[in-house]
């Protein structure tokens, strides 16, 4: 009775909520904390690189970001084959890699709806809008779940494994049926030309638990993370910082950049999430160059494996 109460309460207030509004400013108020920051320290950050030292170590970065971009395809290809298609003969982890560049685009959904028409093309689009929405619900829960190690520093990082709970044939429907309400917004933007269908028309999940998938989503967070730590060295002047505080901070923070769509490709909120979480427990003009390195290599490998798809959008304007 108390429950249903509740319920009748704060319904009302969740529809008025402006979501679209709130990621908006939590965005704008992210890359605001990130230029003040760096307007404030100017004069006490430093780019500077010894690159003829440290040269083998930055290629050795981008290495291990090449690997993490692969790595998130074949978590793709997985959950596709996860969702009952293993008959597909396109190169599912080619066309992941080229089409990764397009999370940099304003919007933040570009790479999404490419390969939503890709899939669609291929097979149906029911099996194309379930598998492209899902995959960074996967890429979530394995960031969370790394996180939580952090139960060592406080029993809260424990909450963060409820998200992987989902991650079964059993309940992950729930996860799906909850994306419909996202239908009526993606119908247009993703042609669909009947949204009347039904989640078990096309989608036949092969076992209970995704294992493959999700292992390849979590070698994806951790090659990100080792990029990332590389960076941090070559600039790091203090041999005692803590690696595992760095790891949970660092998987935090790319949880909330994946899941503020307006940021692209996390974006200002991944960096700025990072500098609030490491507060003053890591000097933070060294995190920040840290990870101003690492947000220019990342972007770099999609830029590097993306050319091809990029030169060939280049040739059908001209």
């Amino acid at each position: 009775m108390i429950l249903k109460i509740q319920k009748e309460l704060f319904r009302p207030l969740l529809k008025n909520i402006n979501f679209g509004s709130l990621k908006n400013i939590f965005f704008l108020s992210s890359i605001s904390y990130f230029c003040i920051y760096f307007l404030k320290n100017f004069g006490e950050i430093s780019f500077n690189i010894n690159f003829e030292k440290n040269g083998n170590y930055l290629f050795l970065s981008f290495l291990f970001c090449i690997l993490s971009i692969y790595l998130n395809a074949y978590a793709w290809k997985n959950i596709i084959k996860w969702f009952g298609q293993t008959d597909i003969k396109s190169n599912l982890v080619s066309f992941y890699v080229l089409t990764n560049i397009l999370k940099y685009v304003p919007g933040g959904i570009w790479h999404f709806v490419e390969r939503f028409n890709f899939i669609k093309n291929i097979s149906n689009s029911h099996l194309a809008f379930y598998s492209t929405l899902v995959e960074p619900y996967f890429m979530l829960c394995a960031s969370l779940l790394l996180a939580s190690v952090g139960i060592i520093f406080s029993p809260f990082y424990l909450l963060l494994v409820i998200p992987f709970v989902f991650l079964n044939r059993n309940l992950i429907n729930l996860v799906l049926q909850k994306l419909e309400s996202l239908k009526s917004k993606a119908s247009e933007t993703l042609k669909f030309t009947n949204s009347n269908y039904q989640l078990e028309e096309r989608i036949n999940l092969t076992s209970f638990f995704p294992a493959r998938a999700f292992f390849f989503e979590i070698g994806f967070v951790l090659s990100k993370f080792i990029g990332f730590y590389i960076c941090f060295n070559i600039v790091n002047t203090d041999n005692s910082s803590n690696i595992l505080f760095l790891f949970v901070i660092f998987c935090l923070s790319w949880s909330i950049g994946l899941i503020v769509p307006t940021a692209p490709s996390g974006v200002g909120v991944f960096e700025s999430c990072f500098l609030f979480f490491v507060s003053k427990n890591i000097m933070q003009n060294e995190i920040f160059v840290s990870l101003i390195y690492f947000r220019v290599i990342a972007t770099s490998a999609d830029l590097l494996l993306s050319f091809p798809f990029l030169f060939g959008k280049l040739l059908k304007r001209i």
